[in-house]
């Protein structure tokens, strides 16, 4: 299984400094289609849970926990590595949520 991140993601990006396996991106914040989340690449993913605990919105769940209002993100999440921008060159700071 993998994790998800949900529409509740604020861009706080915490969750990318914790990955072992570096497999959660920023959607570009410039993009429409995508700039809204942060996604995690569901191949890559280990499960490991590192991510949740340092998420302050309580955004991401395994998938196999993601309340029903969110189950569209699961498939949103993976398409994100197959049609959408997937991974790419960013930097972080930059694609954070500015306060």
């Amino acid at each position: 299984m993998t994790h998800v991140i949900t529409a509740l993601c604020t861009h706080e990006g915490d969750c990318v400094e914790v990955c072992p396996v570096d497999c959660i991106v920023p959607g570009p914040k410039e993009n429409a289609n995508w700039g809204d989340l942060f996604f995690i690449d569901p191949d890559t993913c280990i499960d490991c849970g590192a991510c949740v605990p340092v998420c302050p919105p309580e955004a991401i769940f395994p998938e196999e926990d993601i309340p029903g209002e969110y189950e569209d993100d699961i498939a949103r999440n993976a398409n994100y590595f197959i049609e959408g921008p997937g991974y790419w060159d960013y930097d972080l700071d930059e694609e954070r949520r500015q306060t």
